[in-house]
């Protein structure tokens, strides 16, 4: 294979960065025409499509996805050249790469993850979000430098890895108020008479809020899921159902989505994890994570 077009990688990341030709082409100063060729010309010169086109919309191809991702980190370390090369001086921040669970609430992973931000040595934080198998294999190729999650790495898992357990949190179970006032129950019998939102079922969490539920001999009635706990939390604002959170972040939900506390259990434990590529923790921003967190 012939050496790598780097105009042809810069211009097929602009493409997919921007979402369209179009956008790609006031952002470079070029012609749609012009673009469009170049993308074209890059596919034939690697052998791969790197969108599906239908019709004027473009997605990116599975190797797509991929082929962006290795762009992104290029065009990402050449801008950092670019500012070292005009302040004339070496760079005095070191980045640290934070993978997190998309079902961690963001809150929560700001409190955790904000004691980065505070010590003595600059660090840039880069915060990668997704599903747990996907942040381990980039783990395992060392895209990330720790994982932030609810689910500690199973015994025999391919990946080296070490579990460091972070903090852990019962739960609070919140509604609007005027969901509230249907029921005249009181907690947790009251659980039993409320539409139910609930966390996916590839949230560790979810087993253990079934169990204690089942424990409490209350069915739930489930009118939602949500992978997002943002998301969760928004629909339960609006009053069409009871949702649960960790208690360590009850003040804040209760204040920013205007709902009450039902009541609160610590019979549900949530742990949550760091998951490094080091028995002993080495990397000074981990070591601070982990400090804050049991201290």
């Amino acid at each position: 294979m012939s050496p790598l077009n780097y105009n042809h990688l810069y211009y097929f990341y602009v493409v997919a960065s921007e979402g369209t030709i179009t956008k790609a082409s006031a952002r470079l100063n070029l012609t749609s025409q012009t673009i469009s060729g170049q993308i074209t010309s890059f596919e034939a010169q690697i052998g791969v499509n790197l969108f599906e086109r239908k019709g004027k919309k473009l997605s990116l191809s599975e190797m797509g996805l991929l082929i962006y991702s290795y762009a992104e980190e290029i065009f990402q370390l050449g801008d950092e050249v670019k500012n070292i090369l005009k302040r004339k001086q070496p760079s005095l921040w070191h980045t640290f790469t934070v993978g997190i669970t998309d079902v961690i609430p963001k809150v929560l992973a700001h409190e955790l993850l904000s004691p980065v931000l505070k010590m003595s040595e600059s660090v840039r934080l880069i915060c990668v979000e997704g599903d747990q198998d996907h942040l381990l294999a980039d783990l395992s190729v060392n895209k990330i430098d720790c994982l932030l999650t609810d689910q500690p790495l199973e015994l025999g898992s391919h990946v080296k890895a070490y579990n460091h357990l972070l903090t852990e949190s019962g739960f609070t179970f919140f509604a609007a108020e005027a969901l509230i006032k249907s029921c005249k129950k009181t907690f947790p019998e009251n659980l039993s008479d409320f539409p139910w939102l609930m966390q996916s079922k590839k949230s560790a969490v979810r087993t253990r809020l079934s169990s204690w539920l089942e424990k409490q001999n209350i069915a739930p009635n489930i009118v939602a899921e949500f992978d997002d706990s943002a998301l969760m939390k928004a629909f339960g604002q609006t009053g069409i159902g009871v949702f649960s959170s960790p208690t360590l972040i009850e003040e804040y939900v209760a204040d920013k989505y205007g709902v009450n506390i039902l009541g609160r259990t610590d019979e549900i434990k949530e742990p949550y994890y760091i998951i490094s590529p080091e028995r002993r923790l080495k990397h000074p921003a981990i070591i601070e994570i982990v400090n804050a967190a049991n201290g």
